[in-house]
This record gives structure tokens, C-alpha cells and sequence, in this order.
């Protein structure tokens, strides 16, 4: 198999998008993005997409394709990646995913476990109890009916306590179980794992100045233009969630950005602690792109 998919990973403001541009206009390929928070056209400066002359340098594909009132779930996902990747494998042996939501770099890479079809209302139930009695209550939840995934979940994460919880109550067993047994077909396609390498002072100081650029950027005035959505699942991130208290009266306008700043950088912290647990190629950001080139064609 010649064609290659290359995956490039990193945790938030490591250099993902400006190696990957700089490999993909080498390669002459296109640009898969794999950002969950970057699919949404309303989210821009809270998202850090690329410029517009960016996207315009190369063609891009998964990047504010979709409405935060659509569903667009990893499964959703997966599926229009795979079509992406036939369609332009037919013209080029190379193609670059890139971005911050491993899952869903993953469920192209290896496929997706499978797991039952839940009933709508027990999720609506369960985001109710999340908003009526808070995060707590469902953690103890998941520690009640789930102790093995308890143990390793994030458990600062809704979306996947409230996902485990769904299957536990729709199916009456743990979520645990269901747990990898991957429903996959074999890809047509070899995989090449790229990672950043990072200096963890250096990336938080990135981190702290990127936010200080999106506040400069207009991202209170975008997030305020999203008030009567707050609600939806894509808002309920980090950058917005935080300017949302400031607008509720919560906090100081300081103290949200102070906030946003703490929690991506455990969000970065998090990514990280998911990339080393996986067999990635580690490569420097200010790698030459001749040397880059030439480990993935020499990569199996």
C-alpha cells in the first residue's frame, strides 16, 4: 500500500497547524482536521482555526462544516473522514490529519468500539441531573454502577461520564464491557503517527499568550453572540464556558481569563498524558521538512 495517512498530534499550541501546513504544501496533499471544537462554523476565535489564507493555501476538509445546532457525533465523524480519505487518495498517495481530539483521530486510525444505540431520553435525563445537581452527583453515579472506568475516566469530563452512564442504564451493564472491541474494517491505507515534542514551561507560556491574543481577537464579543446557545453541548468548552460565567455576573472579566488559562493548560496536561500512552513518532516542531519527509517514506 504507497497511500499514507499522516496523523500529527500534540497537545493545544504546540505547532499542529503550522507543521502541518508546511508538510502539506511539501507533499502537495490536503488537510484533514480532527479538532472537534473547530467542526462548528459559530466557534472561530475560541477554536483557534487557521487563518483564512491558510485555508486557502490548502485545501482543508472537517474545519466549521457544521452548525452547533446540528449532531455531529464521532461516529459522524469517522464515517465522512473515511469518504474524504478515498476520495482524495484517487489523486495523491498523501493525506494529513491533524488536531487536538485524539478519540477522534483514533476512530479513523482503529475504529470505534462498538456500542448499543441509546434512547434519546436517557440522555436528556442525565444532562438534566448534570445541570440541576452538577458533576458530582454523576461521577458518584459512574462509581456506582461503572467502578472500572470510574478508575480511569476523566472525571472532569461530562461528556464521557455522561456516555458511560448512558450505556450502563440503557444496557444494565458497565460500560467497561463494551470497551475495546473495535468494530472496524481494514484500512486501505498505512498510518504514519506523528507527534510535537514539548517543553512544558515553553507550551504553558504559548498557551497564556494565546489566550491573551483571543481576548485581543474579539473572543468576548464572539462568546456573547452565542449567549441563548450556551446550552448546546459545543459551547460547554473551555474558552467559552468560562466568558459565559463573566457575561452570567459569575466572575470578573480577569478572573474568566485566568480561568481559561488554568483549565487549557490541564487540558494540555491531559493530552499529553493520552500521547505518551500510544506508539507516535516524536518529532520537533522546527523539524526540516526534507528530514520529515524522508521518516515517512521510510515509515511502515
Amino acid at each position: 500500500m504507497k497511500k499514507k495517512l499522516i496523523t500529527i498530534s500534540g497537545p493545544t499550541a504546540s505547532g499542529k497547524t503550522s507543521l502541518s501546513l508546511k508538510l502539506a504544501e511539501h507533499l502537495n496533499c490536503s488537510i484533514i482536521s480532527c479538532d472537534s471544537r473547530q467542526f462548528y462554523r459559530e466557534m472561530s476565535i475560541g477554536t483557534a482555526v487557521p487563518l483564512k489564507n491558510e485555508l486557502k493555501k490548502i485545501d482543508h476538509y472537517c474545519i466549521q462544516h457544521k452548525s452547533i445546532k446540528e449532531s455531529y457525533t464521532i461516529g459522524d465523524f469517522k464515517d465522512e473522514a473515511h469518504k474524504i480519505l478515498k476520495k482524495l487518495f484517487e489523486n495523491n498517495d498523501f493525506v494529513i490529519m491533524t488536531g487536538g481530539s485524539g478519540l477522534y483521530m483514533d476512530s479513523v486510525v482503529s475504529g470505534l468500539d462498538d456500542f448499543p444505540k441509546i434512547d434519546p431520553v436517557i440522555r436528556e435525563g442525565l444532562n438534566k441531573n448534570l445541570k440541576s445537581k452538577g458533576i458530582i452527583y454523576l461521577q458518584k453515579k459512574l462509581k456506582e454502577l461503572d467502578p472500572k472506568y470510574y478508575s480511569i475516566v476523566d472525571l472532569n469530563n461530562h461528556r464521557r461520564i455522561i456516555r458511560a452512564l448512558e450505556v450502563c442504564i440503557s444496557e444494565k451493564q458497565p460500560y467497561s464491557n463494551f470497551l475495546n472491541k473495535k468494530n472496524n474494517t481494514s484500512n486501505k491505507f498505512r498510518t504514519v503517527n506523528l507527534s510535537i515534542e514539548t517543553n512544558r514551561d515553553d507550551l504553558y507560556k504559548k498557551i497564556n499568550s494565546r489566550v491573551d491574543q483571543m481576548i485581543e481577537d474579539g473572543l468576548v464579543e464572539e462568546v456573547n453572540s452565542l449567549y441563548k446557545y450556551k446550552d448546546l453541548n459545543p459551547l460547554n468548552t473551555v474558552g467559552y464556558k468560562e466568558i459565559f460565567d463573566f457575561i452570567d455576573g459569575k466572575s470578573t472579566l480577569i478572573e474568566a481569563i485566568d480561568k481559561i488559562k488554568q483549565n487549557t493548560r490541564r487540558y494540555a496536561k491531559r493530552q499529553l498524558t493520552w500521547l505518551k500512552k500510544r506508539k507516535l513518532i516524536w518529532v520537533n516542531k522546527n523539524i526540516k521538512i526534507e528530514e520529515l519527509k524522508n521518516i515517512i517514506l521510510s515509515s511502515n
